[in-house]
């Protein structure tokens, strides 16, 4: 669905975000785009879908270059910004100047969404808290029914129970017919939600890999004392270390998202290395 090819790009007078990327994302997946602050996850994502034009290399939707800004392309693309535009305008006057960009646009799933959120129709949306905003633009385009979704820190400016209820509501509208890219520093509030982890570190992708075949390769656990088990990465905490070891056995365990991100940033060719060559045995 979503190729990057050979992809290197820059901003103007600044040093080069990413050199030769390249990358491959598939429908039928939530993918979690982890990066530090400033290493370009949000330029990334604009590369995605046409926002920003490479300098070399390709991001192609389907096959068309995202750069063309075809309308048939465009309609089957929603970004939600960090901070989104919010017009000023009520929610009911949004939806009917806004949706018909989009063929797919169901508003009996809208009507759900909305009702999960319980966001006000009635009102203008600038006069919403921050919250609200973003709840209302989180339901609109999951109602849009792109084949590309992407959202970048989609839980910014949640409180605790609207974080719970957008795990619920973006899980059960994901099909496999539609590719989802969450941008995110909080990993906590998106790790039950991502089937695949992609890591952006030095304008390079350090690690992509299905959260499956990781978890037949590492195995995340905690370390009391001495061990006789393989430790690839492992912090210390009050209650031992918190480890990344190998898994010949196949031992399932719950990832630790941040716990990876941390070792793939420190010391990424441990992690990589060892997950490559696995995958070729």
């Amino acid at each position: 669905m979503v190729r990057l090819s050979d992809l290197t790009f820059g901003y103007k007078n600044q040093p080069t975000l990413f050199n030769g990327l390249d990358l491959q994302l598939e429908a039928g997946h939530i993918y979690g785009l982890l990066g530090k602050n400033g290493v370009g996850k949000t330029t990334l994502l604009k590369n995605m879908i046409g926002l920003c034009y490479p300098t070399s290399g390709q991001a192609t939707l389907g096959g068309v270059d995202v750069t063309k800004r075809r309308p048939d392309l465009l309609s089957q693309v929603f970004f939600l910004p960090e901070e989104p535009f919010i017009p000023d305008m009520t929610a009911k006057t949004f939806l009917k100047t806004i949706s018909p960009f989009y063929p797919n646009f169901d508003r009996l799933q809208f009507q759900r969404y909305q009702d999960d959120f319980e966001v006000p129709l009635e009102r203008v949306l600038t006069k919403l808290s921050l919250g609200q905003q973003k709840k209302f633009m989180v339901a609109f385009g999951l109602a849009c029914r792109t084949a590309l979704l992407v959202m970048d820190e989609p839980t910014n400016g949640l409180d605790i129970p609207s974080k719970v209820q957008f795990r619920k509501v973006l899980a059960a509208a994901v099909d496999d017919e539609r590719c989802v890219v969450l941008s995110t520093h909080q990993v906590r509030d998106l790790d039950s939600l991502i089937d695949s982890v992609v890591v952006l570190h030095d304008g390079q992708i350090k690690l992509h890999i299905s959260l499956d075949r990781l978890t037949e390769r590492i195995r995340f656990g905690k370390i009391l004392g001495t061990s006789n088990e393989t430790l690839l990465y492992g912090e210390e905490a009050f209650d031992g270390v918190h480890a990344i070891l190998s898994n010949p056995e196949g031992i399932a365990s719950r990832p630790d998202l941040e716990l990876l991100f941390n070792a793939v940033i420190s010391n990424s060719a441990v992690i990589s290395d060892y997950l490559t060559t696995e995958a070729k045995q």
